[in-house]
């Protein structure tokens, strides 16, 4: 397989520091957080995760559910997405599925009104955020209706399993059904099948990148043009030494270790070495499979640094277009729309559609040669 051919459009320099319209968001969290109430709310969640019978997990989850929440508020109440929820329409399909009982995964369907009817549409096929344990597709349909109509592609919003009741790698498997149904009923779709984009962020990028492991295992990632996974989850980085981390990664650390072993993964014992679980974990063989990749991360990511050592190996498997680092952003930048960083990540992802998605250099850059 050739490698790919970056047309090295990125070019931000980290700051050092946090944007201040992104710091006065954390300095009003930590505001609240100092009430009576939310330091109590604090030590017991410490208690859920130190605590991994049945009822604390149960509990951590629907803590960790809630802590999700006014995020799908903050995205759904915006009106930055006014125009765009006006300028698309809605419809749905389902994918029939087998690995985990039967299960129809629901997909929403997003098309610009000026690309309805089309037959050679791009389909960006997205894996909603969550730490794939919390939120819905449902909870980004604004957002993803402002991609569709800005990036001039159809959204296809799957609405995979989340864990603990649907654990790994079967959420994953969710959404690497729905690529391979988008793609084999690409005609009746409406879609072209050179034009096939899998995208996710934070637990959706977990999702996406397991699916990246799960079509190069099977030599189908000439399925996909592009792979954008943005914020995301890698590896197990966090069962790591916290004095090695940045303040988010060992903020963040004892509650992703939980979700890791006791949420996400089936088996521990089993999984903890599987790229199915940790696809960092990919073997460099498998990395050469990738799908041509750009990664989107921010400076204050907590995944920043198993996402900037996943994008190392990627660049030497000769599967890296872009690896974007947004300067003075945090995890939560590319989902709160009055930040300014949110403005410079959706910026990069037009840039990305027009330089990447809406043209054929990259297919002509691309040759897949597998061996039979």
């Amino acid at each position: 397989m050739s490698r790919v051919v970056s047309k090295d459009l990125f070019h931000f320099k980290p700051t050092g520091k946090l944007d201040d319209d992104v710091n006065a968001m954390e300095n009003q969290e930590e505001l609240i957080e100092s009430s009576p109430e939310i330091k109590e709310m604090f030590e017991k969640s410490l208690e859920l995760i130190e605590n991994h019978d049945d009822e604390s997990n149960k509990a951590f989850v629907d803590m960790m559910r809630g802590l999700c929440a006014p995020y799908a508020d903050i995205l759904k109440a915006s009106d930055k997405f006014t125009d765009s929820v006006e300028q698309t329409i809605t419809t749905s399909i389902t994918i029939p599925t087998s690995h985990d009982g039967h299960f129809d995964v629901p997909v929403e369907v997003y098309t610009p009104k000026d690309l309805q009817g089309g037959t050679k549409n791009c389909a960006y096929i997205y894996a909603h955020g969550g730490g794939a344990i919390a939120m819905a597709a449902s909870d980004f349909d604004a957002l993803l209706k402002h991609y569709a109509v800005e990036f001039k592609v159809v959204v296809y919003n799957v609405d995979y399993r989340i864990a603990p009741e649907t654990r790994c790698p079967n959420n994953v498997k969710d959404f690497y059904e729905a690529v391979k149904y988008i793609s084999k009923n690409g005609e009746s779709l409406g879609v072209d099948p050179a034009k096939i984009v899998i995208a996710g962020d934070s637990g959706g990028g977990y999702i996406c990148l397991g699916t990246m492991v799960m079509l190069a295992e099977n030599d189908e990632s000439h399925l996909v043009k592009l792979a954008i996974p943005g914020v995301p989850m890698v590896d197990d980085y966090c069962f790591s030494d916290t004095q090695a981390m940045t303040k988010e990664e060992r903020n963040n650390a004892a509650s992703f270790r939980k979700i890791w072993k006791y949420c996400i993964a089936a088996d521990w014992e089993e999984q903890k070495t599987s790229p199915h679980l940790f696809p960092g974990k990919a073997s460099d063989k498998l990395l050469e499979k990738f799908p041509p990749t750009i990664i989107m991360e921010c400076e204050f990511d907590q995944y920043i640094t198993e996402a900037t050592r996943l994008a190392g190996r990627l660049r030497r498997a000769g599967r890296l277009l872009e690896f974007v680092v947004i300067p003075g952003a945090g995890h939560a930048s590319s989902l709160t729309p009055s930040l300014k960083s949110n403005q410079v990540f959706f910026d990069a992802l037009k840039t990305i559609a027009r330089e990447y998605i809406h043209t054929q250099e990259l297919i002509v850059a691309v040759k897949y040669e597998f061996n039979t």
